[in-house]
């Protein structure tokens, strides 16, 4: 087989390639509950087997990898660690952080080159109260040595299960500028500090810092490694279907002073999801062995089929 599957019950789930462990998409539930309590994949790695994930850094430890955040929900911080207080800054208030609850995984399939899961999960406010059921899909997929790349598929499907309206939002909804993280977020390794950021704009693309709060089908990140003498390369892109959602996404994306991506679903404006409706995203990342610029990026994205 192109990908070996293993399950440890309770844990996590591994997909290995020649010897390598691709990733570890982990649900167990975390120790510390001011970290926010919730699935996510740690190690990411390339096909080389170059790590491009950080786990519980020291600047924020409840940044875990790739995982599925909220960090403004209703007054709730589904996003783990400190929540932003207009006027006052960052407190650790506990009693605000929430945590999505692991309830089983309806579909499990392995092929010979592509794993598809379907988990349900259970968003829950801090004092205990169920607030939303998700449906999460994650998928492996597309292993091309050639290019020395693999693919992977998150999407969500979240409903409400209150009685009134949740509320998404992020800091700079809040009142805190330019700080509109929130959504699927991906932390990297302390060596791509610094790293490159483009996108799809060609010549006329702004510098890197710029990025931020922009919109657009992809984004790529590309770090060099302490370890080793080379580069890796990430690849965010948006489903087609992600342009007719319930809110438009812009991207959350900084290089320094930490490396860190975010699809933010609430990054300018708040939006209200009414009891008992749902919205839905779906997203692709590319995991890239080398420094991919854009014309790669392009033509590899094209290749592959939503």
């Amino acid at each position: 087989m192109t990908i070996q599957v293993t399950h440890t019950h309770g844990e996590r789930i591994s997909v290995r390639h020649g010897g390598v462990e691709l990733l570890s998409y982990v649900y167990r539930p975390d120790p510390d509950p001011f970290e926010a309590r919730k699935p996510y994949i740690h190690p990411l790695r390339t096909l080389a087997g170059r790590q491009v994930t950080g786990y519980r850094p020291n600047d924020h430890r409840w940044h875990k990898g790739l995982q599925m955040t909220a960090s403004h929900l209703s007054g709730q911080n589904f996003w783990g660690g400190n929540s932003y207080v207009h006027g006052e800054g960052y407190l650790p208030i506990r009693e605000r952080v929430g945590s999505m609850r692991h309830d089983g995984f309806p579909v499990f399939a392995v092929e010979e080159d592509r794993l598809q899961l379907a988990e349900e999960l259970t968003w829950v406010e801090n004092g205990g109260a169920e607030w939303a059921r998700e449906e999460r899909g994650i998928t492996v997929h597309s292993v091309d040595e050639e290019a020395g790349a693999w693919a992977l598929d998150w999407t969500i499907r979240l409903t409400n299960v209150r009685a009134e309206p949740l509320l998404f939002g992020s800091p700079t909804t809040a009142g805190r500028e330019m700080a509109g993280y929130t959504g699927l977020q991906w932390r990297g390794p302390r060596d791509f500090t610094g790293g490159a950021v483009l996108g799809p704009l060609g010549a006329d693309e702004p510098e890197p810092k710029s990025l931020m709060g922009t919109r657009g089908p992809w984004l790529a990140f590309t770090g060099e490694h302490d370890d080793v003498d080379g580069h890796s390369t990430l690849v965010f892109a948006h489903a087609p279907e992600n342009e007719d959602a319930i809110h438009a996404s812009h991207w959350f994306v900084r290089s320094e002073p930490i490396p860190t991506v975010a699809f933010s679903w609430a990054f300018f404006e708040e939006f209200a999801l009414p009891p008992g409706e749902s919205f839905a995203y779906r997203y692709r990342v590319v995991v890239a062995d080398g420094a991919w610029d854009r014309e790669q990026v392009g033509a590899h994205l094209k290749g592959l089929s939503w």
